[in-house]
């Protein structure tokens, strides 16, 4: 595994296996009374947030603190970058207390390559404009291993603004690189050229929908939009939106979050039994705890005490 995680291209399928293996051995150390692990104990975390977030600043917030790292949140609002700071001059500022990883997100494609230029730490790509997101797509990962198991040859639609979703291009390479199927569909405004040659097949409309044994909605991201990509909001959810008679009995549902109640999911089916939204945030801990272990402590000679072996049980978890 490489030392940053910028995309899922920097991972083989054998990286995400070990990855998914850790998480489920993180999650069983969640389940205890004492959450923590002394993995990285002594090491420094940086997040560095240039654009709102609840569910992966505090995901990876939580998830350095139980691998017993020091953590420093810093978010654009009331920082040196309300000052007018440039990203390289902050990244060469915080790498002044020696961090062992920066993750960073911003709303600039690229953002994260960059940082890794700048820093000999660890660089994470917390999202980066319209570019990838690629932890969420482990989570994604993770959620249907939990539920599934085996991923080989399993059908996923993912459905909406596919245009500028980051998640939509991280769960295209990810689901393909563990075997599965992947449809896009959403209205021809909202799909980006040539996206087939990610290898996936494009649909304008929701006909054959029951042939997925998955259905990954997206949010309509009315903040990255600078024209008018449908004509309303009620005629997309008209077209697409995903209910209770387009949702069949033997199918998942899943979303990234935060849900536009109403407009891609009806909320009979946001609160379904199938629905896999609260278990996609449960996975964000552990996925990105596994994440932080293998950057900074797996790998061959780098076993730090403490971490679960995702063989077994060789290394037992202690708390710190």
């Amino acid at each position: 595994m490489n030392r940053n995680l910028l995309s899922i291209d920097d991972l083989s399928r054998d990286d995400i296996e070990r990855i998914l293996h850790r998480a489920r051995s993180f999650a069983e150390v969640s389940g205890r009374e004492i959450k923590k692990v002394p993995t990285l104990r002594g090491r420094t975390v940086i997040n560095l947030f240039y654009e709102a977030s609840t569910r992966t600043s505090s995901s990876f917030e939580l998830a350095a603190k139980r691998l017993s790292a020091d953590l420093v949140n810093i978010k654009s609002a009331g920082s040196s970058v309300d000052k007018g700071e440039s990203l390289k001059d902050t990244v060469q500022t915080l790498s002044a207390y020696d961090p062992a990883a920066i993750v960073i997100r911003s709303p600039h494609a690229g953002a994260a390559n960059l940082v890794a230029r700048w820093t000999t730490a660890s660089v994470i790509n917390a999202g980066d404009g319209k570019h990838e997101h690629p932890t969420q797509a482990l989570l994604d990962l993770y959620t249907l291993f939990r539920r599934r198991g085996s991923l080989d040859g399993m059908k996923v639609w993912i459905v909406g603004d596919v245009l500028h979703s980051r998640v939509a291009r991280s769960n295209i390479l990810a689901f393909t690189r563990m075997g599965c199927e992947v449809t896009l569909c959403g209205p021809p405004t909202l799909m980006p050229r040539e996206i087939e040659a990610l290898d996936c097949e494009v649909r304008y409309t929701l006909d054959g929908l029951e042939q997925a044994d998955v259905v990954y909605a997206l949010r309509m991201q009315h903040e990255r939009m600078t024209g008018s990509y449908v004509p309303s909001l009620r005629e997309y959810a008209a077209q697409y939106q995903i209910d209770s008679r387009r949702l069949s009995p033997h199918q998942l549902l899943m979303h990234p979050g935060p849900v536009n109640r109403g407009v891609e999911l009806s909320s009979e089916v946001i609160d379904s039994p199938q629905a896999l939204i609260v278990e996609q945030v449960e996975s964000g801990v552990v996925v990105r705890m596994a994440v932080l272990y293998e950057l900074l402590a797996g790998g061959p000679g780098r076993a730090a005490a403490g971490a679960p072996s995702h063989a077994g049980a060789e290394t037992e978890p202690q708390p710190a």
